[in-house]
């Protein structure tokens, strides 16, 4: 299995699809240092979860449309699901056009994933509408062209992450079972953080700001090796130094959190969005209240689970 691209895909032709583009969480996100090119490198466990956006894919017109129910997200060539659409047409040849239509619950700059997920249901669904051009090697392909975070959703399930994220393995099933279906709480406040601004704060202290990649392999491997390690113990991200020196709100939650309820959160990707593991016996609405009172109206609260 090349890359560890895994899906279950039916080439037939239709003229219409709907595909959901769940968020993802960083169970692990370590930042080893920056490439040549411009990227980071990393090494990373990235885990979906059962909610997120919805995408419609309608075949036809000659060309690529996007309609978007959020009047914040941009829908012309910016947008990554254009990106993606342009990307398949190039790698298949395919002439046909397609109209999005995508309806949007991931916010923005949370570091969830969202305009990722986005593009790669969009690939998937046009993949499949086109009658299944590319295989899955070359579903890869574009998706990792289009962006770094797009390839982590091809197979809906927990993956490892590594270079700038286009290498990508499932987990394996042993640790899959460990968070398989896990209660997630998600919270973001209402100032994003722009994944452009995380990274250049990272690059402008290195090196002291990166993990070392032995470090981080070793981190990821004491984990995989333990079948008797909780989830909690892996959570870690290397992002949160660049993120909580400037955006002191995050940590200061996350602190009364712990101190309170006795459960230590993280940040996902480059923030803003915070995430808590939840017993199924832990009642979530306390902590919600919590968050809400630190944050304000503008706190965005919900809850989920790993699929």
């Amino acid at each position: 299995m090349a890359h560890g691209v895994f899906l279950a895909r039916i080439p037939v032709r239709l003229s219409a699809q709907d595909i959901q583009a769940p968020a993802k969480i960083n169970l692990f996100l370590a930042v080893t240092g920056r490439r040549t090119d411009g990227y980071h490198d990393l090494v990373s466990v990235a885990a979906p979860l059962t909610w997120g956006d919805s995408v419609r894919v309608e075949a036809g017109g000659g060309a690529f449309s996007l309609e978007v129910d959020d009047p914040r997200v941009p829908t012309d060539g910016s947008n990554l699901v254009l990106k993606a659409a342009a990307a398949f047409a190039k790698a298949t040849g395919w002439a046909g056009g397609a109209h999005f239509s995508i309806r949007k619950k991931i916010p923005m700059g949370a570091g969830l994933g969202g305009a990722s997920s986005d593009a790669t249901s969009a690939l998937l669904a046009l993949n499949t509408l086109a009658g299944g051009p590319l295989d899955d090697a070359g579903l890869l392909g574009v998706a990792s062209a289009v962006g770094s975070d797009c390839a982590l959703f091809l197979g809906g399930v927990p993956v490892v992450m590594r270079g700038r994220g286009e290498r990508v393995e499932p987990l394996p099933k042993e640790a899959y079972r460990r968070i398989r279906g896990m209660r997630v709480l998600l919270f973001k406040p209402g100032f994003p953080i722009p994944t452009p601004w995380a990274y250049a704060r990272l690059a402008a202290e290195a090196p002291r700001a990166y993990v070392d990649p032995a470090r981080a392999e070793s981190m990821l491997a004491s984990w995989l090796g333990d079948p008797s390690a909780p989830a909690a113990s892996l959570l870690f991200n290397s992002m949160e130094r660049a993120a909580f020196s400037k955006f002191t709100a995050l940590p200061a939650l996350l602190d009364l959190i712990r101190a309170r309820f006795g459960i230590s959160g993280r940040m996902s990707g480059s923030g803003s969005a915070c995430f808590l593991l939840l017993d199924e016996s832990t009642n979530a609405a306390p902590i919600e209240a919590v968050v809400r009172e630190a944050w304000g109206p503008s706190a965005f609260v919900v809850e989920s689970r790993i699929a």
